[in-house]
């Protein structure tokens, strides 16, 4: 069974204080988790080490950092290289969100390349891919989305593919209050898996676990995880909200 994940994604937020806070609240609510399913808590990087100890001993959660550097070390200042987030003993890292793109103008060359140092240094990635509201309007989405596995992942062995997450970011449904329907989310997965099957087979394609991120709340989590190709979201706004998020990680199927 491919796992299911709620991965929270704080982006720039909280202080210290509030982050622990959230965490004990959340950490601390009854959950009926099995072994397929996790919790992710992306935080700034400031944050890993006090919230993996707050994580400690729960087995069903994991820190993740939010991005890493595409170099290995050097004269990069105010990078973080997944050398580091290894030492750290973290195990999560999400690459190529959105924003990075938009903001940082990470294209997938680079994207690819922070994928290799993530593997490298036994971090699993979780891959962002997802188009434009202009893209869609324009009926190209498939083919957008297609195309930013195949330039960020598609040079990657079997094994090391299969050691991939996948998120699905519509990006006109990031932080505007819409989002994508759960048919729509269905429909981009399947043809997701399938672009993947096409390349890996199909043992690796059902066994990659594929979020979907885009305005995820604990009003529309549970329609759109039960779709059969969405394995859990990641989530943005709605994960600094404790009763939120913990509605959302008990709609995982």
């Amino acid at each position: 069974m491919r796992k299911q994940i709620a991965a929270a994604n704080w982006k720039m937020n909280l202080n210290l204080s509030e982050a622990k806070n959230l965490v004990n609240e959340i950490i601390s609510s009854s959950y009926g988790l099995n072994n397929d399913q996790i919790v992710l808590i992306a935080v700034p990087f400031p944050y890993l080490i006090e919230i993996q100890h707050l994580l400690k001993g729960n087995s069903h959660f994991n820190v993740c950092a939010q991005n890493c550097a595409s170099t290995c070390n050097g004269a990069y200042t105010g990078e973080v290289s997944a050398k580091m987030l290894n030492e750290l003993n973290v195990n999560y890292v999400i690459i190529g969100h959105s924003e990075r793109r938009l903001l940082y103008h990470e294209d997938n060359k680079t994207l690819a390349q922070k994928v290799d140092l993530a593997l490298e240094n036994k971090l699993t990635p979780i891959f962002c891919c997802g188009e434009a509201l202009e893209t869609r309007d324009d009926e190209n989405q498939n083919n957008f989305v297609e195309n930013q596995l195949k330039e960020s992942l598609f040079h990657l062995s079997a094994e090391h593919f299969s050691k991939i997450v996948i998120a699905y970011e519509p990006i006109w449904a990031i932080g505007t209050g819409k989002t994508a329907s759960s048919d729509q989310a269905q429909e981009m997965h399947k043809h997701l898996r399938k672009v993947i099957e096409g390349k890996y087979g199909v043992a690796i394609s059902e066994s990659t676990s594929i979020l979907y991120g885009g305005s995820v709340k604990a009003s529309n989590a549970k329609e759109i995880f039960s779709k059969a190709d969405v394995d859990g979201g990641l989530v943005g706004g709605a994960s600094l909200i404790a009763n939120e998020f913990i509605a959302i990680i008990n709609s995982l199927k």
